[in-house]
Parts: C-alpha cells; structure tokens; sequence
C-alpha cells in the first residue's frame, strides 16, 4: 500500500513539474490518504500480534 502512496506522490511530482496544478493537488491528496490508511493499518496490525502472542 505504500507503494501506491509513492506512486501518487510520482504523479503529483511529475504533474506539477509540467504545470498541472489541480492533476497535482489531487493526486497529492490522494497519496496523503493511502499513506495514513496505510499507516493504520500497520500499527492495527502490529496491536494485533502483540494481542496475540500473549495469549
């Protein structure tokens, strides 16, 4: 998942380098979310297996 994150924010980069503001802005957006889903799912995850390997 964070290498989709990484994708958008390629796109947002290469966009804005060729003046494409709005392609730009909401690609950047649209990485921010994959980046802070991706972020909770890892630590749901990492919780997770802590929850487990005490029981």
């Amino acid at each position: 998942m964070f290498s989709w994150a990484l994708f958008f924010l390629v796109v947002a980069l290469i966009a804005a380098v060729l003046g494409f503001g709005g392609i730009a802005g909401t690609a950047v957006s649209i990485a921010k979310l994959i980046f802070v889903v991706a972020l909770a799912l890892f630590v749901i995850s990492a919780l997770v297996h802590l929850v487990r390997g005490r029981a």
